[in-house]
């Protein structure tokens, strides 16, 4: 059925956002606020779908007025959304039938960047992001073909979590490229995304591309690899160049190790997207109304598409065989990395220039996202730095498939390195909160600070070794600690008391992920008068660790000066 763009303005932003809603384009069918109860994990919380996503009741119009499709069910996805108390507010604009990643092609007006009008806020899920972004909705969704889950957020300061292919199912979303799609999530902060994604999964036999995945629990080591680009490519932009040096330079700061990689496989298997046969399957996903209303289609999105109709199914399989060459040789980066990090977007691009030359600059923006989902990779776009003009630039995690929960503990602890506000709201990031309790296996498993013997290299770190415990990431306690020698203990062992706000210190320990299976036995061995309590960390999280009783600390040395158990032991040494 025809469906004409709204009369009624979007919805009212919140007061802090950043640009009028009456003149953003970001919305193309608003709802009567829609839930399914007021309970459930994300009860309270307010979202918008992309419109090439179905919702019961109302079109799926693709950015295409005349585009048939009146669906009676909501897509998978978003039902799932409203049984966990989400309540959907409207569907947003996007580049017609999900075909760019700029924001500008489509009949319901280009949809500005968040922070100046006057730049395109990347696309094909423009609008998702900006009502995310001026804090019109706390979420929403979009789809990720060659980045337009990524682009978007890069360019207007939030988070875009591009799932693993087949982690959330596509059933009732229109196809742009259906065996390499996915649904992708905004939000303006990882924990919430994350929030999303432990509702939004799941597999789904109706799906032909859904399966069933074990996402890797456990977050990367203190040190992680970090994967930098050997071509660099900024479009001559010296901002986005510099801003990425920058984020290279936090990531170092944060315990990270820079190691440069050879993209040439990855770059080759992005040009494959539209420059082979592989462009057919966009031809493909809406084949009936193309061949039938080709005019009413609009360029640059009617040449693209025209084009997967002069391929031969020969010519498919030949792109096809050449993706897996690339993949293979891709393969050979993850032995070296735990993730590769790059910019979102290499570059900002006006709304007139991008009218003016609307391919190429189109292409010039999905440098770094166009062979993710090709070689079945997950990826996490985070803020990274308001650039000297006021834009925003982003980074992107890229890990195997498999490694959406470690990409988001560590975009976390980036993100709130960087001091940004939440998108253009001008809030502050709230406290961070742990996103590994988030993760569907988190049951089976738990985390467990420790501050003297069980460190690593101490005398009873082989108890957490044994159990097969993993080390997460060294931090320290909040500055409301105090550490004691506890006299007479064999081996020797510290007690840690937690006192009144300014009277004490950050005190330095380590965080180990334990199989929950063998926690019981290692609680089992803490003699007294030791035991297991809540820490609470310097970031504002908190964890089970060691503390110890105060009435043994009576006659016990004080040595909180010296913000930790490795720098006692050290000082006895060099006594």
């Amino acid at each position: 059925m025809p469906h004409t763009p709204p009369e009624s303005a979007p919805l009212a932003p919140s007061p802090s956002a950043a640009a009028p809603a009456e003149a953003d384009n970001a919305w193309i069918t608003r709802t009567p606020p829609i839930h399914q109860g007021e309970t459930g994990p994300l009860a309270g919380l307010s979202f918008a779908v992309k419109d090439n996503i179905d919702v019961a009741g109302f079109p799926t119009t693709a950015a295409c007025p005349s585009f048939d499709r009146a669906p009676t069910e909501s897509a998978k996805v978003v039902q799932n959304l409203l049984t966990a108390g989400a309540q959907l507010r409207g569907k947003t604009n996007l580049d017609q039938f999900a075909c760019g990643l700029n924001g500008t092609r489509s009949p319901y007006g280009a949809v500005p960047n968040a922070f100046d009008a006057r730049y395109v806020s990347g696309g094909s899920s423009a609008g998702s992001a900006y009502v995310v972004a001026t804090g019109q909705v706390d979420f929403a969704l979009g789809t990720d073909t060659a980045g337009s889950g990524r682009v978007p957020a890069g360019l207007n300061n939030i988070v875009g979590l591009k799932p693993s292919k087949g982690l959330i199912s596509t059933r009732g979303v229109l196809p742009a490229a259906q065996s390499v799609d996915c649904v992708s999530i905004f939000a303006r902060t990882v924990p919430m995304a994350c929030r999303v994604l432990a509702v939004a999964m799941g597999h789904d036999p109706q799906d032909p591309y859904s399966r069933e995945l074990a996402l890797a629990d456990q977050a990367f080591t203190p040190a992680f690899r970090f994967g930098v680009p050997l071509q660099r490519v900024f479009c001559g932009d010296a901002l986005a160049e510099a801003a990425f040096d920058e984020a290279v330079t936090r990531l170092t700061a944060m315990g990270g190790v820079a190691v440069p990689v050879d993209m040439t496989p990855l770059l080759q298997a992005a040009a494959l997207l539209y420059d082979s046969a592989l462009v057919a399957e966009r031809y493909a996903a809406i084949r009936g109304f193309f061949d039938a209303h080709e005019t009413e289609v609009i360029e640059p999105v009617r040449s693209i598409i025209a084009a997967g109709r002069t391929h031969s199914a020969a010519d498919v399989f030949d792109a096809q065989t050449r993706l897996q060459a690339l993949g293979q040789q891709a393969r050979a980066i993850w032995p070296h990395i735990d993730t590769l990090v790059v910019p979102t977007a290499p570059t900002h691009v006006t709304i007139a220039a991008m009218l003016a030359d609307p391919v190429a600059l189109n292409r010039h923006l999905g440098t770094y996202t166009n062979f993710v989902n090709l070689l079945d990779y997950a990826a996490l776009s985070v803020p990274s730095s308001l650039r000297p003009d006021g834009l925003p630039f982003g980074i992107t995690f890229i890990g195997p498939c498999g490694s959406d929960w470690q990409l988001a503990e560590l975009g976390q602890r980036y993100h709130q390195l960087t001091g940004l506000a939440q998108g253009a709201t001008g809030e502050p990031l709230p406290a961070p909160q742990p996103v590994a309790g988030l993760h569907p296996a988190s049951a089976s498993r738990v985390q467990v600070a420790v501050v003297g013997a069980h460190l690593s290299g101490m005398p009873l770190n082989s108890q957490l070794t044994q159990r097969h415990a993993q080390l997460v990431r060294t931090t320290r306690t909040a500055p409301d600690y105090r550490l004691y020698a506890l006299p007479d203990s064999t081996p020797p062992k510290p007690g840690l008391l937690r006192v009144a706000t300014g009277s004490g210190h950050a005190i330095a320990l380590e965080i180990w992920d334990m199989p929950m299976a063998h926690y019981g036995s290692f609680v089992a061995l803490i003699p007294p008068p030791l035991g297991i309590g809540t820490l609470r960390l310097e970031d504002g999280t908190t964890v089970q660790g060691f503390l110890c009783e105060p009435e043994a600390l009576i006659h016990a040395q004080d040595i909180s000066h010296l913000g930790g158990w490795r720098a006692y032991m050290a000082s006895r040494s060099a006594g």
